[in-house]
């Protein structure tokens, strides 16, 4: 398994780079890159994101070699490509990573996300 890592950030500081990997201090939730990203990747595409972990580097989809910003506006598409897979009933990672984006998209926060 190659862990891909997500978690929230509880108040996003713009002025802020975000490239220290810190995985317990954002609570994150890990899922195999190997398995989930390559078959997501046409519809991470379209999810404006932030890469390097700094808000001035806008991109989409994920950095999978560093660190991401997904915006509160980007949640709805990445928690579509999360709940569509088929593999969310027998994977207990991929349903806490939805929890994980539903609770940001209603508390309207950042997730972070650390790459391989």
């Amino acid at each position: 398994m190659i862990p891909t890592e997500f978690g929230i950030i509880d108040k996003i500081d713009k002025n802020r780079k975000y490239i220290i990997y810190e995985p317990e201090k954002y609570n994150c939730v890990t899922i195999d890159d190997d398995m989930y990203i390559d078959d997501w990747w046409e519809e991470l595409c379209k999810m404006k994101t932030y890469v390097g972990g700094d808000l001035d580097k806008p991109s989409v989809a994920l950095d999978r070699d560093g660190v991401t910003l997904i915006p509160p506006e980007s949640l709805s598409i990445f928690e579509t490509i999360v709940s569509n897979d088929p593999r969310i009933k027998q994977d207990y990672s991929l349903m806490e990573l939805l929890k994980l984006i539903r609770k940001a998209k209603q508390e309207n926060k950042y997730i972070i996300h650390f790459g391989v």
